[in-house]
This record gives C-alpha cells, structure tokens and sequence, in this order.
C-alpha cells in the first residue's frame, strides 16, 4: 500500500500571534523585567540620585539623569499629560511593530530585533508612568563631550536596530 503524505497547509499568521511570537514575547519579557530590575537597584539600593557622578572608567561614570523628553531630550515634557502622551506614543508603535512582527511572517532574527525594540520600549515607558521621565545611568564620555546618558531599554532598542539592519542586509529572508 502506498501513502501519499497529507499536505500541509499554511494558514495566514494570525494579527495577534505569529509563529515566532513566543520568542519575541520571551525577549520583550526579559528586556523589560532586566530594565526593571536594574533601574529598581541603581534608584533604590545603590541610590545612584544621592550619590551623584560615579567615575567607573575615565571615558565611562554611572550617574542619574531622568529624561522627561525623548532621545537626546527632544519634546520635554514636565507635566503629567506630557509623559501619558509620550508613554501613550510608545505604547502605540510598540503595538505597531508586535502586529507588524505576527502579520509578516518573521524570521527569528527579525523576531528578535523586533523583541529587543519592544522590550526597551516598554521598559522605558513604564518609568514615565512610574517615575515621570526615564531613568538614565550610564555616560560615555570623551575628550571632555559627553554623549546623552542611556539606560538597559536604550541598548536593547539600539541592538534591536542593529540586529533589523543585519537581517535586511544578510538575514534568514535572504
């Protein structure tokens, strides 16, 4: 007797979850819960606010900076309804790219970038609403120019970015 095998059908990926939507999700997870964390220790047991710059490295210190605007803090907003809009904004394209990754039918590294980017996002908002700007620590600085302060969510974006730009280049869809 001869079995023909059952052809698989490839059902369209859902709006809500996609098929490497456990990895992103498991990445957008630890992101945000490592952010959390650290900003939670440099605030609250270290307290990094009281103790000013800390030089760890002549071209790197630990220090706080709460950033109530953006990148490089463009669009400062000091009020309430500033931070509920920024944290609103990044809530939004964080969605943006969660249904982007589930409907495109994402390579894991794409997967990945887009988790790396999520999570940041979060991690960052949820300090807008918890703390009413963004807790920066960590400078990099040389020759006396200091580049902005940035937390654990902004590396996270950035190699989210980078990792974007590889699979694009020299990625899985290649």
């Amino acid at each position: 007797m001869n079995v023909e095998p059952v052809p698989q059908v490839q059902r369209p990926n859902s709006f809500i979850w996609g098929r490497t939507a456990p990895l992103a999700l498991t990445i957008i997870a630890a992101i945000v819960a490592v952010d959390q964390l650290h900003k939670w220790w440099m605030l609250s047991v270290y307290d990094i606010a009281n103790k000013g710059r800390v030089q760890i490295f002549p071209f790197f210190d630990i220090t706080y900076v709460k950033n109530i605007g953006i990148s490089y803090s463009l669009f400062n907003q000091e009020s309430p309804v500033g931070q509920y809009l920024l944290t609103g904004f990044a809530l939004f394209a964080s969605t943006c790219l969660w249904l982007w990754l589930n409907r495109s039918g994402a390579s894991r590294l794409m997967s990945i970038g887009l988790g790396l980017i999520i999570g940041g996002a979060v991690g960052n908002a949820i300090d807008r609403l918890r703390l009413g700007g963004v807790a920066d620590f960590f400078s990099l600085h040389a020759y006396g120019y200091y580049w902005y302060v940035f937390n654990i969510a902004d590396v996270a974006i950035v190699a989210g970015v980078l990792v974007l730009l590889y699979e694009s280049f020299w990625g899985e869809s290649h």
